[in-house]
């Protein structure tokens, strides 16, 4: 083990409601000095049932509502046994849990998950509650990996842009100065958003009208031709006129897709048509200068469909963050993992250009 570095595992469940990745990293909380094994321990389908229920209940759902009460046990033991099962005697666990609710505009980002339990289950102290005091002193609470693609990107030709594809798609833009050691705010080199839609209304509608949790190898969007008329309201969304910092709950375009004409579209064409919404939400964002490079991470590289309209919608190279030697499946879990050695160090987690907080913010409680 390198002098200064603390050997961390970092969990990650995302909106998609896929299961729970786990990696190791040993890092500092600045420097990444190597990573270790990881997986993947999918949900099963009751409990992936209930988180979507509890997805789709969460703006009036209580605190102490028992079905959530019992999914908060159940998804914090299948987080013990993605750690357990990878092995080893970490110094410290990242804890990201799982997004219910998103609304920054209200001062509120709720994850739910038992950092104690998982302190207790697996013996390693837990870092975790990442986002709220970055919401509470008025930023968008998302991203958070901006910091840790910056730490990854070094040596890279920039500007540089690496787009995470899960239920929602987000951005980091690194510019030529990247970020400064120790943490300090980055200046205007570094800004993240939220893009907009990623896998999530597609995987909603391929479950809708195939039974299918997601669209396999862009199959049925492949099938299909886009709708134009459909794709144009929903880029006319205010949303994406913002600039960034600006970030989103999942559910946040379900009205505007009600209303945009998809409905009365075929299973391929809707599925074509919501694959070309992602990348057109993507090529919308204003960055500060246009990336030589998009690097893209998440479950989304894994569908041509997506990965074809967004090469058609760029102007620069699209490839997945494979093509840089980074597990682009693993990516989310381990900057959690980084993040809680930072948490651990009292670094920031946010900065003004990733969340529009005021000044760079530390975050996250360590439990256990």
């Amino acid at each position: 083990m390198h002098a200064g570095m603390l050997r961390t595992i970092g969990l990650m469940s995302g909106t998609s409601l896929d299961g729970v990745d786990a990696a190791w990293v040993e890092t500092d909380g600045v420097r990444i000095a190597g990573f270790g094994p990881r997986l993947t321990l999918p949900y099963e389908a009751a409990l992936r049932a209930t988180l979507r229920r509890l997805l789709d209940r969460a703006p009036g759902l209580a605190p102490d509502d028992p079905e959530l009460a019992g999914a908060v046990r159940a998804l914090t033991e299948q987080h013990a046994r993605a750690a357990l099962a990878l092995g080893g005697a970490p110094d410290l666990i990242g804890f990201h849990g799982q997004t219910l609710l998103h609304r920054p505009d209200q001062r509120r980002s709720w994850q739910v998950g038992d950092a104690a339990l998982l302190a207790r289950l697996t013996g390693v102290p837990v870092a975790w509650d990442f986002r709220s005091a970055d919401v509470a002193a008025g930023g968008q609470g998302a991203p958070l990996v901006p910091v840790f693609h910056a730490a990854l990107a070094d040596g890279l030709e920039r500007p540089l842009a690496v787009l995470n594809i899960g239920g929602v798609a987000n951005v980091t833009w690194i510019g030529p100065q990247g970020t400064e050691s120790q943490g300090i705010e980055p200046g205007g080199d570094l800004v993240a958003c939220d893009t907009g839609p990623g896998n999530g209304p597609l995987d909603d509608w391929t479950a809708r009208h195939t039974g299918a949790a997601f669209d396999r190898d862009g199959a049925l969007a492949r099938a299909g031709r886009v709708d134009r008329a459909v794709l144009a309201r929903l880029l006319a969304q205010p949303y994406f006129a913002r600039p960034a910092p600006k970030s989103l709950d999942r559910l946040d375009f379900a009205a505007a897709l009600a209303e945009s004409g998809i409905a009365a579209l075929s299973a391929a064409d809707g599925a074509a048509t919501l694959a070309a919404f992602t990348a057109g939400a993507v090529a919308a964002t204003r960055l500060p200068a246009p990336p030589h490079r998009w690097l893209v991470c998440g479950g989304g590289r894994h569908n041509p469909a997506i990965m074809d309209a967004l090469r058609a919608a760029l102007p620069a190279p699209v490839d997945p963050v494979e093509a840089v030697g980074w597990d682009g499946d693993a990516l989310e879990a381990q900057c959690f993992g980084f993040l809680a050695a930072r948490v651990a160090a009292g670094l920031p987690l946010s900065f003004t250009g990733t969340t529009g907080v005021a000044r760079p913010l530390p975050g996250g409680r360590i439990a256990g």
